[in-house]
């Protein structure tokens, strides 16, 4: 690089850094402006949500629903699905139900297809899905280690592909991964699912910067970083400082990221301040940080959802499972 050039790419970081400062500005103004007042319009428009079967997926359902959004919901276990399809049309919205395997790449492929054919284009689509481990690295199977990341990020890939080009076409479209607080901070006895929520979170930023370069303003997308939620997928989990989150409040906060187009959503907001701490101190102050917050012991008494036959039991099944013959 000659030295006019260099003088030239000092002018242009200078320049990027004073622009930081306004669109800081900015987003400070935005942020004193009511809510709602600022969530877009999506009445009409037709949002696929993975993982719809349960949980936040479902609670996202119903409040998409609510505001005249057209639901799909893809579930490996058809009959949590179909609770949620009974859920969204009780209270009047539409949804349909697919029964997918997400760890299954063709099946993702298929089903995208019939979504195409029997619905329509898809507008937003919501990578929700989920599973975890908990246990110890040395503990966890392989098939355990590959099904973990078939579903917490793998997926992500198949099913973006089969909706983007869509979004691309039109420039306007959504693309939302609910990744974790644990895609930014590693946790004790969660190694596979942090891997595998590090890799949502990475596939997010760089398929934001692939679409801001390529000039596709309209396709926004948007990831979602709690704290452990107070679901059956983390049952026995315990927090010393941080609040285990409301599944409301969750499923809430995630859906006006998208109806505001917020970029990253961490739950709870003062986390941030957490991971600002993580990048900045050194290892052995960031461990004793860690423990001083009861990092190191929120999984000692992990049981997550039961599972049967590789399918996740519903809220109703698990309340079937404990309720004694008599």
């Amino acid at each position: 690089m000659g030295f006019s050039e260099a003088i030239v790419s000092v002018v242009q970081v200078i320049g990027a850094l004073l622009a930081s400062v306004y669109f800081a500005l900015e987003c400070l103004v935005l942020s004193l402006i009511p809510r709602r007042f600022r969530r877009k319009d999506v009445e009409g428009d037709i949002v696929l949500i993975t993982g719809g079967g349960s949980g936040i997926g479902r609670l996202m359902c119903l409040k998409l629903a609510a505001r005249g959004a057209k639901i799909v919901t893809w579930d490996v276990n058809s009959a949590g699905n179909d609770e949620t399809v009974k859920a969204v049309k009780a209270n009047g919205g539409e949804c349909v139900a697919y029964t997918v395997d997400l760890c299954n790449r063709n099946a993702i492929y298929a089903a995208a297809a019939k979504v195409k054919e029997e619905v329509g284009k898809v507008d937003i689509l919501v990578n929700n899905a989920g599973i975890v481990s908990g246990k110890n690295f040395l503990e966890v199977p392989d098939h355990h280690v590959e099904r973990t990341f078939n579903v917490n990020v793998l997926s992500h890939f198949w099913t973006v592909k089969a909706f983007l080009p869509d979004m691309m076409a039109s420039n306007k479209g959504h693309v939302v991964t609910v990744a974790s607080l644990a895609g930014l901070a590693g946790v004790n006895k969660l190694v596979d699912y942090c891997a595998s929520k590090f890799a949502a979170v990475g596939f997010d930023e760089s398929l934001k910067l692939e679409l801001m370069v390529g000039g596709y303003t309209g396709v926004k997308t948007t990831v979602i970083c709690p704290y452990y939620i107070n679901t059956g997928m983390f049952d026995g989990v315990r927090s010393k400082l941080i609040p285990i989150l409301n599944p409301e409040y969750v499923a809430s906060e995630a859906v006006d990221g998208i109806l505001l187009n917020t970029p990253v959503v961490i739950l709870p907001g003062f986390c941030r301040l957490l991971i600002i701490l993580k990048l900045v101190l050194p290892l052995k102050g960031g461990y004793m940080m860690y423990r001083a917050c009861g990092g190191h012991m929120t999984m000692d008494d992990f049981k997550g959802r039961p599972v049967q036959n590789g399918t996740r039991l519903t809220e109703k099944q698990v309340l079937a499972a404990q309720t004694p013959n008599v």
